[in-house]
């Protein structure tokens, strides 16, 4: 679907929930990346990376919410941020500006869905190697005059204890120990999954 149009991620959830039964856990995932210097950023591509990433958020967890809170029995609303939520790098104000966003806006989740059993946290990943993360690598590359290689070691991975990327396997661990933690004890929290690039 496309998570910034309100009909579609209504009616996405609605079929979901039909299939399924019930709705227990969302993942808000939905994301891409364009890298460029702010002072050449292109305003319409600010506001297609804000509305993805924090327009896609609120809309899905909106149309999430009004089925957990009448199911009675709770869930688990998990955005995916990254470091980025915590960290900034050059090139990337929109989606920095985005990954932060999504730490308030699960904070307040919390806030709001404890009462109804509903918990929201967020997994704030280092760099994965997805399609997302490969286009970036020749991108920045040229934009910062070294080679790949460079972006690679220099920038994406200098930060890590041991010069690795981020696996998908560690993000869905990471996600099921959220949606299998059923108390309100760990609400409003996110977790750094970067092989020590941000420590907290």
């Amino acid at each position: 679907m496309d998570v910034t149009s309100e009909t579609q991620v209504d009616a996405g959830v609605e079929t979901t929930v039909a299939h399924f039964g019930q709705l227990d856990i969302l993942v808000s995932n939905a994301g891409i990346q364009i890298v460029a210097p702010v002072d050449d950023y292109d305003f319409a591509k600010w506001k297609q990376m804000l509305a993805i990433h924090l327009d896609g958020a609120f809309l899905t967890t909106r149309a999430a919410l009004r089925y957990m809170y009448r199911q009675g029995h709770g869930g688990s609303i998990i955005y995916m941020g990254s470091v980025h939520s915590k960290e900034a790098s050059l090139l990337k104000a929109p989606y920095v500006t985005a990954k932060h966003g999504l730490s308030g806006l699960a904070k307040v989740v919390a806030k709001e869905g404890a009462k109804h059993k509903v918990r929201a946290n967020v997994i704030c990943p280092g760099f994965v190697r997805t399609p997302l993360v490969d286009k970036q690598i020749p991108e920045q590359a040229k934009t910062l005059g070294i080679t790949e290689e460079e972006v690679v070691r220099s920038i994406m991975l200098k930060d890590t204890v041991d010069g690795e990327f981020t696996t998908a396997q560690d993000v869905a661990e990471a996600a099921l120990f959220f949606a299998g933690f059923e108390s309100n004890a760990l609400t409003g929290q996110s977790l750094i999954v970067s092989h020590g690039w941000f420590m907290q």
